[in-house]
């Protein structure tokens, strides 16, 4: 019988590639520490990636790309100078995108233009605190030229411990 599983190395290398593909060199390492455990599914693919109890990221079935969990993306916030793949949303709206509520194009106050719709974008205040993560419905420019809709269907919130760190 063949193993269809891949060793902990070789999943670790893949994943990072990915992120590194997604977000730019050195992503991967910056996101997925030594230390990561998988989820695969039936077909041994990999699913999700495990720092402890947390979840990093998810492996998309459909498109092989990832979709943060709140520690990946702070994870990723630390690696990435702004303005890379951060939305800015104003201060009195952050308490509900921290709660996982979607964040609105009105809402928006700066993006990173090379986002594009479909991105996963880091969600944060004026001041670069993480409020959230999710999948861009809008490109950078659309987020900041619209006036109406939905820019970031958010994924995961922080929730309100992140009000309390200041």
């Amino acid at each position: 019988m063949v193993s269809t599983e891949y060793s902990n190395d070789s999943s670790l290398r893949r994943i990072r590639t990915i992120a590194d593909f997604q977000f730019g060199a050195g992503a991967g390492v910056a996101i997925f520490p030594d230390e990561c455990t998988f989820q695969f599914s039936t077909t041994g693919r990999i699913r999700q990636v495990r720092i402890g109890k947390e979840r990093l990221a998810t492996v998309r079935a459909q498109d092989g790309r990832l979709t943060l969990g709140i520690v990946g993306a702070a994870r990723l916030a630390a690696h990435l100078a702004p303005p890379a793949y951060r939305v800015t949303v104003q201060e009195d709206v952050a308490p509900f995108v921290a709660d996982g509520k979607n964040a609105m194009a009105k809402h928006v106050v700066a993006a990173d233009e090379g986002i594009r719709a479909g991105d996963e974008v880091l969600v944060v205040t004026g001041d670069d605190v993480l409020l959230a993560t999710g999948a861009a419905l809008l490109s950078g420019r659309e987020m900041l030229a619209f006036n109406y809709g939905v820019a970031v269907k958010v994924r995961q919130g922080r929730g309100s411990e992140c009000f309390q760190e200041k």
